[in-house]
């Protein structure tokens, strides 16, 4: 039995190229050259030949400097526990920084105060999620606890472009420690940089710009340990904290 054929291809298509020229145009006449329509000046404008790189005004921020370059997608982040001060604390944040600032004026309040669990990493957006379930997962088991903050200490970040006043952890520093090997197991899984070897956690209180050790050891640093917030403890208590800790990451 023969096969039939599957598809069947008229001649008359070959004849047909024979007859035709480029752009299907007879042979021997010329294409007719095709016209556009200008395009409005608010389309061209609309989709740029190169991205604008992001702003980076450090006058925009009271003279920070990055760590590391912004890129479109990457998201700076740490792992932390937010700390939410009382009136007491801050009435001693208040004498602190009064005395801190006759050494270096341009020192400045922090807004908000939290003791860092990890260093600043980058995520990419879509490991957001997969990141912050992971830390859930890891920290579901552990127990609150309380910490004691009572030892004024001077901090730089890794660059020296910042310093910072800070309350140092005396009492709960293990449990810390705890918290840190878990994230530090997180931070691998995402091949993302762990914990310092021999972290000081610690509150910052205030910053500024630069490497300001110099004027804020020695002499400043042992009066501001011995600073009591006013009308509230002689110094031997006034620095003492306690708070139990969460949670969080940005």
């Amino acid at each position: 039995m023969s096969a039939a054929p599957l598809v069947g291809y008229s001649s008359s298509g070959s004849e047909d190229e024979a007859e035709t020229g480029a752009g299907g145009c007879p042979r021997g006449q010329s294409p007719v050259p095709s016209q556009r329509l200008p395009v409005p000046d608010s389309v061209l404008h609309m989709f740029p030949g190169t991205e604008e790189a992001p702003e980076d005004d450090s006058a925009k921020h009271g003279g920070r400097v990055r760590t590391f370059p912004h890129e479109r997608g990457n998201w700076a982040t740490h792992v932390y526990t937010p700390y939410e001060a009382r009136e007491d604390f801050l009435d001693l944040l208040d004498a602190l920084l009064l005395h801190a600032q006759t050494y270096v004026p341009r020192l400045v309040r922090m807004e908000a105060f939290h003791l860092s669990l990890s260093q600043n990493v980058v995520l990419r957006h879509h490991w957001i999620l997969p990141f912050v379930q992971a830390l859930k997962d890891r920290m579901a088991s552990c127990q609150r606890f309380c910490f004691t903050a009572n030892r004024v200490k001077i901090y730089t970040n890794q660059e020296k472009t910042r310093t910072f006043v800070g309350l140092e952890v005396t009492s709960g520093h293990t449990q810390f420690l705890d918290l840190v090997s878990e994230v530090d197991r997180v931070m691998e899984e995402f091949d993302l940089t762990t914990f310092y070897q021999d972290p000081s956690f610690h509150i910052s209180l205030a910053w500024c710009v630069g490497d300001a050790r110099l004027q804020l050891e020695g002499q400043c640093l042992r009066e501001l340990q011995e600073t009591p917030p006013p009308d509230l403890a002689p110094p031997s208590a006034a620095l003492d904290q306690q708070q139990e800790h969460h949670l969080g990451a940005y």
